[in-house]
């Protein structure tokens, strides 16, 4: 498409800075809405001058949604919330900010508009976060039917909040969690040999399906120009699904470094979480913890990767190349030798 411009709200975020590297080196003029377009300068350096524009405007103030959606052709809408503060709600943010962009775009003529979502958006969630996830997708619907709507996994890459977290945290920690253990652990007793057999973790916990940040922003790509996609809903995993104990084993083998995995059951979580999500910016929250109730894999049947045409990267292949800053020095060394 010729004079293709691209308004990405929410674009200076992790997900967006693939994105917009990836329409600018493919000729599209991008603006990138941002609250605050300082945020969004670094971004300026992925096109040419004057290709890759901040742009200030808030999803949650039609005018200025309305402003930067004007001659764009096509518009993708990445902003989401992962806690409440202030006026910073989930249901403005997910529900009318969502609805916002696409009644914008639907009035500007907007030819393509892709809307990030989220595996596990349910109307009839108990968490407050997947059920306005859901009612942003039905307000987006109402308005611009032909969306297309992609629901991503947790995402990983190297400025995720996921690994880089825990990675993080483990340098201060003996300990790991690992979320939604059993409340009390199976033993087995073997007379013979008078031996006991204890199960801390039973299945693993919450199963996830991690995809690539860099395999998300082709999807995204490829729905904007595929008409194909239009007016359908994808979901978005890694080709492996991982209990959160075998994430956490995988964190620890990539890094080289030895911490017990800690069972925690969802009951003791919430307890953790009521005190955590106080802090101004939570590790965890008590909304997080019901969500972490439900396995975030994509669902039997659902269109993903492989009819957009895409072979998702494993996170074997990915994790190494930004977790080796979390290598103890000795283990450094020695892959430097």
């Amino acid at each position: 498409m010729k004079n293709r411009v691209v308004t990405v709200f929410g674009g200076s975020g992790f997900l967006g800075r693939h994105l917009v590297q990836r329409l600018a080196a493919a000729g599209a003029a991008v603006r990138v809405a941002v609250r605050g377009v300082e945020a969004a300068n670094f971004l300026k350096v992925l096109g040419d001058t004057g290709q890759v524009v901040p742009w200030p405007a808030d999803v949650t103030e039609p005018a200025q949604v309305a402003q930067a959606l004007d001659g764009a052709t096509e518009a993708v809408n990445l902003v989401g919330i992962l806690y409440e503060r202030g006026r910073r709600t989930f249901h403005r943010v997910h529900a009318d900010g969502a609805g916002n962009v696409a009644r914008a775009a639907k009035a500007a003529g907007v030819k393509s508009l892709v809307h990030v979502s989220a595996i596990g958006a349910d109307a009839n969630s108990e968490s407050a976060y997947a059920r306005t996830k859901a009612a942003g997708e039905a307000a987006v619907r109402a308005a611009f039917p032909a969306v297309t709507i992609l629901r991503p996994s947790v995402v990983f890459g190297p400025e995720d909040n996921f690994f880089n977290m825990f990675a993080g945290l483990m340098r201060l920690t003996p300990v790991l969690p690992v979320f939604g253990c059993p409340t009390v652990p199976k033993v087995k007793l073997f007379p013979e040999g008078g031996l006991i057999d204890i199960d801390l973790y039973g299945s693993g916990g919450t199963r996830f399906q991690p995809v690539y940040v860099g395999d998300v922003a082709d999807a995204i790509v490829k729905a904007l120009t595929e008409p194909k996609c239009r007016g359908k809903t994808y979901e978005l995993g890694g080709p492996v699904v991982y209990s959160f104990k075998e994430l956490m084993d995988l964190l620890l083998a990539e890094t080289g470094r030895k911490r017990f995995l800690m069972p925690l059951p969802f009951a003791i979580a919430a307890i953790e979480a009521f005190f955590l999500e106080l802090w101004p910016k939570p590790l965890l929250t008590r909304d997080q913890v019901t969500l972490l109730k439900r396995d975030n894999v994509v669902a039997t049947g659902a269109l993903g990767f492989k009819d957009l045409g895409i072979a998702p990267k494993a996170a074997e292949a990915i994790l190494p190349t930004y977790l080796h800053r979390f290598r103890p020095p000795s283990r450094l060394g020695r892959d430097a030798a």
